[in-house]
């Protein structure tokens, strides 16, 4: 069900390969039961809904799925301030009363849906399972506020822990960056920021992240309709976030960045039936060349958004302990 890449260069070849894709990568069972069961349940797409109703949708299904929430030592609501003052909804998780270190997670959604309880689960479990801290941010929404609030906020986040991660009984000194989906993407434009401000980050994880500035790779084509995330709900999240001029911006297309030389290593969790595997086979071929540590883990059989299907999907426990194991050993002191 898994296959590990290693920090190891790519085999040539090896990406022209895997996204040319002949033929069809199947869907493991338990995917697959999950994907009719979604079809049986007739949950109108996204892309049919307003943003106020798709949040409300997806609110309502999103832990489902999930494993139960685990019961953590410290699980607390706190405010952190954004660089323009507002303050800025965030959870801290920890499975001990210890001075623990940092992951900062962004939550996936498109940068249109999803919050703090959507996530819940998932960042209970990377708290339990990597023995650290997490601190979830409930950064601002598109359309209400489009790019780069979401951009400005996760950093703002990100910095505010740096300096003040005492204040929460925690160890600021070790820190990581992580997120899914469209949270993989935030928490890759923070590391590339913490790199160019000298913020030293243990590890960035990165499950499932877009980094691309268009939805043109094969892999686009291929999974375009019915494996979860269809292209046109691809398109309503874009448009209710940023502008078509605005695309090019390594902020919203990590891999456009000039450089990624010296930024935090990496542990990127795909999935191999998802429309946005190509562009997270790119970023991890471009951490690599600029001599950045890569673990790479690549989901068989699985679409996107399996990380938060413990409850159905076995695959996503393990890529689960996974991303723990990762935090735990970028994170040792």
């Amino acid at each position: 069900m898994r296959s590990r890449i290693a920090a190891e260069p790519r085999i040539p070849g090896a990406y022209d390969a895997m996204t040319t894709r002949s033929p069809l990568p199947p869907l493991s069972p338990q995917m697959r039961d999950v994907l009719d069961r979604i079809r049986r349940a007739k949950r109108p797409p996204f892309h049919t809904l307003t943003p106020q109703q798709a949040r409300a949708a997806y609110a309502a299904a999103a832990e489902v799925l999930d494993l139960p929430r685990a019961p953590l030592a410290r699980v607390e609501d706190f405010k952190l301030p954004a660089a323009d003052g507002q303050l800025l909804d965030a959870r801290l998780y920890a499975p001990a009363h210890a001075k623990l270190p940092v992951l900062l997670f962004l939550h996936g959604g498109g940068f249109v849906i999803g919050g703090l309880e959507t996530h819940d689960s998932l960042c209970r479990q990377f708290a339990l399972k990597s023995g650290a801290a997490v601190v979830a941010l409930d950064y601002r929404l598109a359309p209400e506020h489009r790019f780069p609030f979401a951009v400005d906020d996760s950093w703002a986040a990100m910095h505010w822990l740096a300096a003040h991660a005492d204040t929460l009984g925690l160890d600021g000194r070790r820190l990581a960056v992580g997120g899914d989906s469209a949270g993989g993407t935030l928490a890759a434009t923070c590391a590339l920021r913490a790199r160019d401000s000298g913020l030293a980050l243990a590890l960035q994880l990165l499950i499932t992240p877009g980094t691309a500035a268009s939805a043109d790779t094969p892999s686009h084509e291929t999974f375009a309709n019915g494996y979860l995330l269809d292209a046109t709900s691809i398109a309503w999240f874009f448009d209710h976030y940023v502008d078509h001029a605005q695309r090019s911006d390594w902020r919203f297309a990590p891999l456009n960045a000039d450089d990624f030389e010296g930024v935090a290593p990496a542990c990127i969790v795909l999935a191999e039936c998802d429309p946005l595997v190509d562009e997270g086979l790119a970023y991890g071929d471009s951490l690599r060349a600029a001599g950045v540590a890569v673990q790479l883990e690549l989901v068989r059989g699985v679409t996107h958004d399996f990380i938060k299907m413990g409850r159905a999907i076995s695959a996503a426990r393990t890529a689960q302990a996974a991303c723990a194991e990762a935090l735990r050993m970028a994170l040792a002191p």
